[in-house]
């Protein structure tokens, strides 16, 4: 966590440099609001220009680092796809200012509420923009390979299991987790590779619906981006964190990716049962990660929000779990966090 007192310091150095931009493209330095923070350090705020409304990204190093951020959104650019213009940049102090996209994502107009045509539009369009994506450069993104995918699996243990449900599992429970962890991750790692966002989700899309704001969605948060398996965002996608899809409206939605995938020679497989079954052991595996991952940004970080999003999260890591014999150690595991009787799934 960052201090008041830092964050005071870095708001004057904030404030200093925007006035070095001022001549070039008029801002009004009084106009500037918070606009968003997320789950890591850096913090986002609008602020009036000539042009309209901008953004100002804060990255304070050493936490964050704005280059990874300015090297792929010029790589998303390259595909058409809608990402922020860097209309000025400091990557020693950790300052961009960027295009706005609009002050609407995709979570926000879910719980404002929409109709089921507006949704459906919405979700067709990311799912074109998320093909459209895949065909991104990937020389030189980090690889999500074999090694970091089991790395992140070790979040679920340790954050979920021991300190978030205090349970300390025993040596047979964790011989048959790393089991069934190293089978999820054999599958996983094997899948074609493709520019991956990593958190291609409602949050980070914007809905675009004004001619200055471009084309829907914008896509946002993806300085994370790596070349991993190509299911991994269509999961993000379709098992949102923080929405819940019940499973008819995520196989619908994978059923329309897997067909523009095709249609775009993405390297899917060419039967839709095993591309399903991929994306499903993706999800699983990301799903689990997440469990981790909010769990520490409980307990570590003090962001207790994120303890309302674990029991959807927990659903859709169950809902493939119990589908496949091959998870059954996991649901056994699952069943004693969850104080819960062992339910008999669907096995395949």
């Amino acid at each position: 966590m960052i201090s008041t007192l830092d964050l005071e310091a870095r708001m004057s150095k904030l404030v200093a440099w925007l006035g070095t931009c001022t001549q070039s493209l008029t801002l009004d330095l009084a106009s500037l609001e918070p606009a968003s923070g997320d789950a890591s350090f850096r913090r986002y705020f609008r602020i009036t220009a000539a042009q309209g409304t901008l953004v100002v990204m804060d990255a304070p190093p050493p936490h964050e680092d704005c280059k990874p951020f300015v090297d792929v959104a010029h790589r998303l650019a390259k595909t058409g796809l809608n990402v922020p213009k860097v209309l000025a940049q400091d990557l020693t102090q950790g300052f961009l200012l960027l295009t706005d996209l609009g002050p609407t994502t995709y979570y926000d107009r879910i719980q404002a509420g929409l109709d089921e045509v507006g949704l459906q539009k919405m979700y067709r369009d990311a799912l074109t923009a998320l093909v459209q994506m895949q065909g991104a450069e990937v020389t030189g993104l980090p690889a999500y390979d074999t090694t970091r995918l089991k790395q992140e699996l070790g979040l679920f243990i340790e954050w979920y299991v021991t300190v978030h449900c205090k349970v300390s599992l025993d040596a047979s429970a964790l011989k048959g987790l790393d089991q069934v962890f190293d089978m999820l991750v054999a599958r996983n790692a094997a899948q074609p590779r493709v520019f991956v966002h990593r958190d291609f989700h409602s949050p980070n899309l914007m809905l675009c619906e004004r001619p200055e704001h471009g084309a829907n969605p914008g896509v946002l948060d993806f300085q994370d981006a790596v070349s991993g398996p190509i299911t991994y965002d269509l999961a993000s996608l379709v098992m949102d964190a923080r929405t819940t899809w019940e499973e008819p409206q995520q196989l619908d939605w994978a059923i329309r990716y897997w067909e523009l995938a095709r249609k775009k020679d993405l390297p899917v497989p060419a039967d839709f049962a095993d591309f399903h079954q991929d994306y499903e052991w993706m999800g699983l595996q990301r799903n689990l990660r997440i469990l981790g991952v909010f769990a520490r940004l409980n307990h570590r970080d003090g962001k207790a929000a994120y303890l309302a999003h674990m029991p959807r999260v927990n659903q859709y890591v169950r809902q493939v779990a119990g589908r496949y014999l091959a998870f059954k150690p996991l649901i056994r595991i699952l069943d004693e966090l969850d104080q819960v009787q062992t339910k008999v799934g669907y096995t395949f």
